[in-house]
């Protein structure tokens, strides 16, 4: 997913960074909230931070000029709320286009916004929907986890589309290419990356479920089983 340095047209480079810097600001803002009301949450906002950073810097190569990797933004969205993963994600992002050249300086933007902000706000959303269709709470974090990441390869197939569109079929044929490249390393990952936060979340479920409840993300009924 990471789009490689100097990939990007400069035009497409400077407006997705435009795009993410509202979020990120705002994140920033709603971490900082967080941390004030809850000082004891800084422990597990650095454990998704952590897992954030290791996961998406497993990478595999892809398409050209990008590469396939899980993304690990679930977690930190499940746990946090969507808005929070924009700067834990940039940073990660930065740190990892500084210290392992993956991904790039001007490319952070679009990255951002692919894994960052897409990612974990389809993640929120998702498990919200899951858990008010009544489902089980590890089968509402494997849907998140799973389509944050996948719906993270999505954004950048499109991103990838509208800065190189096909000369013949544009943005669509474009874009059914890199998605199909992504599709063959990136269903298999995305399916591991849910099963993978689900034995996470089952390990805070026994260790801290009453924490897990009180962030409203356990009922009392799960947290007594």
């Amino acid at each position: 997913m990471h789009i490689m340095e100097g990939f990007l047209p400069v035009e497409h480079a400077f407006g997705w960074t435009i795009a993410s810097t509202p979020f990120v600001a705002y994140g920033i803002y709603a971490v900082k909230k967080r941390i004030r009301d809850n000082p004891e949450q800084r422990m597990l906002l650095g454990v998704a931070a952590a897992f954030t950073f290791v996961l998406s810097a497993l990478k595999l190569p892809s398409v050209t000029g990008s590469c396939s990797h899980p993304t690990g933004t679930g977690l930190g969205a499940i746990l946090f709320g969507p808005a929070a993963m924009a700067p834990i994600g940039m940073v990660v992002l930065l740190f990892q286009a500084l210290l392992l050249a993956h991904g790039g300086l001007t490319t952070l933007g679009a990255n951002t916004f692919s894994m960052a902000i897409v990612g974990p706000f389809a993640a929120a959303a998702l498990f919200g929907l899951a858990r008010r269709l009544k489902l089980s709470f590890a089968v509402s974090v494997f849907i998140a986890a799973s389509m944050a990441d996948l719906l993270t390869y999505v954004t950048t197939s499109a991103q990838l589309a509208w800065a190189f569109p096909d000369p013949e079929g544009g943005f669509v044929a474009s874009f059914a290419k890199f998605a199909g490249i992504f599709a063959i390393t990136q269903i298999p990952l995305a399916i591991s990356e849910g099963l993978l936060t689900v034995v996470i979340f089952n390990a805070l479920k026994r260790f801290n479920a009453r924490e897990l409840q009180d962030m409203n993300l356990l009922s009392r009924t799960e947290v007594r089983v």
